[in-house]
């Protein structure tokens, strides 16, 4: 199955924070001051459009999410550090790999273990690094047998000291926060 994610397939109040051109910082980038105030107005109802939620942590992750997506990181930070799930380490994780903290970043990783979104993205990064024709530092990503967050924070403390292509690591950066929004997403209305 090849992942594709439709910004349109979650509800108009999401479109709307997901038609946005920024730039997957593999660092903190620049809050996107743009979208903050229809982000200080999210909650779950109105991200949800009048879905029932099922699951309120991953309702909280998505919109812990969102803040990161647009630079956001404190904002984030503020979510993801209350919500006690491997879910939220995932987003507590990404949020201090792009502080950037690695070492922080790991230890919020080593509390996700195993996660459920970890084939997909293995699959799914494996052709966009193929494609690339990528240098050393990302064969990994094309043969390893399960995802390694671990390997994937050292990878983009590498191309944020320049000793990486960091076009190439955005693109597997967005591709995950993509997966795993999507992931939230579903498992907050129950699908």
């Amino acid at each position: 199955m090849v992942f594709s994610f439709n910004p349109r397939s979650f509800g108009p109040v999401c479109e709307a924070l997901l038609d946005s051109d920024n730039a997957f910082d593999l660092g903190p980038g620049r809050p996107n001051q743009a979208a903050a105030e229809r982000l200080r107005d999210l909650n779950e109802v109105a991200l949800f459009s009048g879905q029932s939620i099922v699951d309120h942590d991953m309702a909280a992750c998505c919109i812990s999410g969102l803040w990161l997506r647009h630079d956001f990181l404190d904002d984030s930070h503020t979510i993801s550090q209350d919500i006690h799930t491997t879910t939220g380490s995932y987003w507590h994780g990404i949020m201090h790999r792009r502080e950037p903290d690695f070492s922080n970043a790991k230890y919020w990783f080593r509390r996700v273990g195993d996660h459920e979104i970890f084939p997909v993205l293995r699959d799914a990064a494996r052709p966009i690094v193929i494609e690339a024709n990528a240098d050393n530092a990302f064969e990994f990503l094309a043969t390893q047998a399960a995802w390694d967050a671990f390997a994937f924070v050292d990878l983009c403390e590498a191309a944020i000291r320049g000793q990486a292509d960091e076009a190439l690591c955005r693109k597997i950066s967005r591709l995950e926060w993509q997966v795993l929004f999507e992931y939230c997403y579903r498992q907050a209305i129950g699908e």
